[in-house]
């Protein structure tokens, strides 16, 4: 069995930061690329931002300059970190790892998503 575990979500006022964190545990050979997602109510899932395993980075337009992603191979974990926080930028975020098993089988999964509120 394999989880991802989000943590680091919560309440900030704008112009604030939050760091999330996104550790996968279980029978894990291997993870390629993770990412965060975020959607709001009513919306579609977006991505905000993902990274390889070698350690390029991509960007949604609307957090470029202000959000940074990275990860710790020996620890199977994500990080979003996230500075001048904007009330626009309130979601349930998601983590997704793609990654292969120990039997061989490739996967993707989903973390369970944690909010973050922006408001005064």
């Amino acid at each position: 069995q394999v989880q991802l575990v989000e943590s680091g979500g919560g309440l900030v006022q704008p112009g604030g930061s939050l760091r999330l964190s996104c550790a996968a545990s279980g029978s894990i050979f291997r993870i390629g690329a993770m990412g965060w997602y975020r959607q709001d109510p009513g919306k579609q899932r977006e991505v905000v931002a993902s990274i390889t395993s070698g350690g390029s980075t991509s960007y949604s337009d609307s957090v470029k300059g202000r959000f940074t992603i990275s990860r710790d191979n020996a620890k199977n974990t994500v990080y979003l970190q996230m500075n001048n926080l904007k009330p626009e930028d309130t979601a349930v975020y998601y983590c997704n790892a793609d990654l292969w098993r120990w039997t061989g089988v490739r996967q993707n999964y989903w973390g369970q998503g944690t909010q973050v509120t922006v408001s005064s």
